[in-house]
C-alpha cells in the first residue's frame, strides 16, 4: 500500500526520485497520516487541481445563511466545496482579547476557463452583519486555474470601535465574480488561527522609515530542492539559491522562517526554450504569503522562450507594529514565523512552448538582524505559529550573509514534512556527519 501510494504521487507531481533520508521521511507521513472526509474515510488520491490539501484537514460545508452555520475552530483546518453562486457562511466563537486570522484557499479545476477578476472573496462579520476585514484574491491577466488566496482579520486594538467584544463572529467565502465563473464547485481549504496579545503595551504606530532597496541578487550554484504542492506541504528553504523544475499550470510552495527583525528578498527565475515562439502574459507569478496565508506582495512576468526574472518589491523587516501601518506589503510582516513563496507557471505556457518542464530558480536573501519579539500574554493556537525554533535559527544566517548552511536547511526541509522528534534527532546525528565530512 505505501508503494502504490508513493508512485501514484511521484507520477501525478512529476517529481523524480527523492534522496534517501526524504523518501523515509516520506514512508513515515503515510503511514502516520491521512486526510479526512465525510464519513471518516481517508483520501487516497492528489485533489483536482494538483493542490496538496493538509492531510488533516476536516470536512465542512458551508451554510447559506448565517443561522445554520458551522463551526470553526482556532488551530484547525477545513476543506470543503465552493459552489459558483451563494455566500457560503462559517461560525467562529472569538474571546476579547486575541487576534483571530481566517485564510480560505479556493482551488479551481485543472481546465477552467477563468476571467482576470474571477477569484474568492471572504469577509469577517460580527454578530450584528458589521464588517470585521474583508479581502479578494483574483486570477489575474493569466486567467489561468491556480490556488487562489483570500485572508481575514479580527483584531482587538485600544480604542478600537467595532468587532471587539467576545461573542460570535462569521466567516463568509464566496465567489469574486460568479457570473464569469465556471460551473463547477471548487475546492476550498480554510484555516483559523488565533495570536494572543502582548504581556506589555509596546508601539502602536509601524515603523515610518525601513530599508526599500533592493540587494544585489545572490550567485552561485543553486542546490535542487523540489517544491511542495500546498500550504501544508510547503518545502522549507532559507538564504540562498534553490533550483527545480515547473511545468505549465504548476504551482510550487516553498517555506521560509523569518525571524523578528529580518527582511525577506526573493526572485524566481525561469529559464530559456528552443520550443516554440510568441508571448505569454503574466506567465511567472511569485508571491509571499505570510504565517496565517495573507498574501503580503506578488510579481509577474511575461514570458517569450527566453529566460525572465520576477523578482519582489522589498517588504520591510518582521515588526509586531507593522499591523498598525496602511497597505498589505507592511501590515503584511507583522509576525515572525514560516512565510511562503508561491510560485506559478500559467497554463498557456503550454499552448506555445509545449509542456515543458522548465527551468527554476528560487534566489532568496534575508536581510536584517534577528531581534527578540514581543513577549505575549499567552500561547497562539496553533501554538508556535508566530515563534521560529532554535532549529530555524541556528540554520538563518545571523545578518544577511550570503552563504547557507545546506545541511542544516536540509534537516529542516526534511523535518518539515511531518516527522516525528525520532526522525530529528537521526537526521541531526546524519547532518552532523556530513559536517564532519565536509571539513
Amino acid at each position: 500500500m505505501v508503494r502504490w501510494c508513493t508512485a501514484r504521487r511521484r507520477v501525478r507531481s512529476g517529481r523524480g526520485r527523492p534522496p534517501v533520508p526524504v523518501r523515509l521521511a516520506a514512508v513515515t507521513v503515510v503511514l502516520a497520516t491521512v486526510s479526512v472526509l465525510p464519513g471518516g474515510a481517508a483520501l487516497a488520491a492528489d485533489p483536482p487541481g494538483g493542490y496538496a490539501f493538509a492531510r488533516d484537514a476536516q470536512w465542512i460545508e458551508g451554510a447559506s445563511g448565517a443561522a445554520n452555520a458551522p463551526s470553526l475552530e482556532p488551530g484547525r483546518t477545513y476543506r470543503g466545496p465552493l459552489p459558483r453562486t451563494g455566500t457560503l457562511h462559517y461560525r467562529v466563537e472569538l474571546d476579547g482579547a486575541s487576534d483571530t486570522y481566517v485564510s480560505a484557499t479556493a482551488v479551481p479545476g485543472e481546465g477552467d476557463e477563468l476571467t482576470a477578476v474571477d477569484g474568492v472573496r471572504l469577509s469577517v462579520e460580527d454578530a450584528d452583519g458589521g464588517t470585521c476585514s474583508s479581502d479578494s484574491a483574483s486570477f489575474g491577466a493569466a486567467r489561468s486555474p491556480r490556488p487562489v488566496t483570500a485572508w481575514g482579520v479580527r483584531a482587538v486594538s485600544a480604542g478600537g470601535k467595532r468587532c471587539q467584544d467576545a461573542g460570535t463572529y462569521y466567516v463568509t467565502v464566496e465567489r469574486s465574480r460568479p457570473q464569469d465563473s465556471p460551473p463547477d464547485p471548487w475546492d476550498l481549504e480554510l484555516t483559523v488561527v488565533s495570536e494572543p496579545p502582548p504581556a506589555r503595551t509596546g508601539a502602536t504606530r509601524a515603523p515610518e522609515a525601513w530599508d526599500s532597496a533592493s540587494p544585489g541578487p545572490l550567485t552561485g550554484e543553486p542546490a535542487h530542492r523540489r517544491g511542495g504542492g500546498g500550504f501544508a506541504e510547503a518545502t522549507t528553504v532559507g538564504q540562498g539559491a534553490w533550483s527545480d523544475d515547473i511545468r505549465p499550470g504548476q504551482t510550487l510552495f516553498y517555506k521560509v522562517p523569518v525571524d523578528w527583525g529580518r527582511q525577506l528578498y526573493a526572485a524566481a527565475e525561469l529559464g530559456g526554450t528552443d520550443s516554440g515562439s510568441g508571448y505569454t502574459t503574466g506567465a511567472l507569478r511569485l508571491a509571499l504569503h505570510n504565517p496565517v496565508r495573507g498574501e503580503v506582495v506578488d510579481a509577474a512576468k511575461g514570458y517569450t522562450g527566453r529566460g525572465v526574472t520576477a523578482a519582489l518589491a522589498p517588504a520591510p523587516p518582521v515588526a509586531y507594529a507593522n499591523r498598525y501601518a496602511t497597505g498589505e506589503r507592511v501590515t503584511g510582516m507583522r509576525f515572525a514565523g514560516d512565510y511562503y513563496l508561491v510560485v506559478h507557471l500559467a497554463a498557456q505556457v503550454a499552448d506555445t512552448f509545449g509542456e515543458g518542464p522548465f527551468p527554476l530558480v528560487l534566489r532568496l536573501r534575508l536581510g536584517g538582524t534577528a531581534q527578540t519579539g514581543p513577549e505575549y500574554a499567552g500561547k497562539s493556537v496553533p501554538d508556535g505559529l508566530f515563534e521560529l525554533s532554535a532549529l530555524e535559527r541556528q540554520a538563518a544566517p545571523a545578518g544577511g550573509a550570503a552563504g547557507e548552511d545546506d545541511a542544516a536547511m536540509t534537516v529542516l526541509a526534511v523535518g518539515g514534512i511531518g516527522g516525528g522528534s525520532v526522525l530529528l534527532a537521526g537526521l541531526g546525528v546524519w547532518t552532523a556527519v556530513a559536517r564532519r565530512r565536509a571539513t
